[in-house]
């Protein structure tokens, strides 16, 4: 039902989002999609993923992509400045993610990383793309949204940010729904515990330079992100605290040992969670033609 004004505005979305960095002077990547490597979605206790997808291929073992990140960071060593790709992401989540709204097991993010960024330069150049998104397809797609019956919310800048403490004491652990419901427009969400590539702030134990966006109306996370960690020692004890295997980024730990990564910032947002959020619609997997839902059979 709807479909085809659902699609035409993702398809919008998607026009927009590569017109707008491009605009802004970033290199549009192709996507990785099988690599030795992936993001580990660790220690983040808000992952739900059941295990990693692994083929073999002329005796070597590659992992099907679930984020960007790490490669995101080696191009940057190659002497990029500023890069984005519309990348696909294989996570397979746990069946009880089903009936959350906003999970799929495969899915699209753009992703970028920008080359000595800070945590607000990434503030910016995403509250600026909101707000011209919105403006864009009220203009667009006002025909579709009519449809839809969906009035679009104002995105009055600039975002709130709020340290998860606050969010935690204010809504408790599990805050996000709770606090995606009570606010009116989208707000960051900064200072998580999550992967090892994630900066830890030097000066503050348990304080990271990274955030989440969280759209309102209760349809929860947006983006994640944040500033890197790119110094050798750092990522090597970080790799061991964390119990991830050395030798799948041996090539990655070898550019850190040369001094070759640099210190970046950027971030992924879902192209259907976002479509969802346009729409204003029930579940994510609305977004999709062919329907890739946790714990729901795949028909085509």
């Amino acid at each position: 039902m709807h479909e085809k004004e659902i699609l035409g505005i993702e398809s919008e979305i998607l026009r927009f989002g590569v017109d707008y960095f491009q605009d802004k002077g970033f290199t549009q990547l192709l996507p990785v999609m099988l690599s030795p490597i992936t993001d580990p979605l660790g220690p983040d206790p808000n992952s739900s993923v059941i295990k990693t997808g692994e083929i073999e291929y002329c005796g070597q073992k590659l992992q099907l992509m679930q984020s960007m990140i790490l490669h995101k960071q080696i191009a940057i060593s190659k002497g990029l400045d500023k890069i984005f790709i519309l990348s696909p992401n294989i996570r397979l989540e746990h069946p009880k993610r089903m009936k959350s709204g906003k999970h799929l097991f495969e899915f699209t993010q753009l992703d970028f990383e920008i080359k000595d960024a800070k945590m607000t330069d990434v503030f910016e150049l995403m509250e600026e793309y909101y707000s011209k998104l919105f403006i864009h397809l009220k203009k667009t797609k006002s025909k579709e949204l009519k449809i839809l019956k969906r009035v679009l919310p104002e995105m009055k800048l600039p975002f709130p940010k709020l340290h998860t403490r606050e969010l935690i004491e204010k809504f408790g652990e599990y805050w996000e729904l709770k606090a995606s419901k009570y606010y009116k427009i989208p707000f960051w969400a900064i200072s998580h515990k999550r992967e090892f590539y994630d900066k830890s702030d030097p000066k503050k134990s348990g304080e990271y330079f990274n955030y989440d966006l969280v759209y309102p109306e209760g349809f929860g996370e947006a983006l994640s992100g944040g500033e890197r960690d790119h110094e050798y020692k750092i990522l090597m004890k970080k790799i061991k605290d964390h119990k991830l295997d050395q030798k799948k980024y041996e090539y990655y730990i070898k550019l850190a040992k040369a001094g070759k990564l640099k210190p970046t910032a950027g971030a992924g947002f879902g192209i259907e969670r976002l479509t969802r959020f346009v729409c204003g619609l029930k579940h994510v997997g609305e977004v999709q033609l062919f329907k890739r839902i946790p714990g729901k059979r795949v028909e085509v």
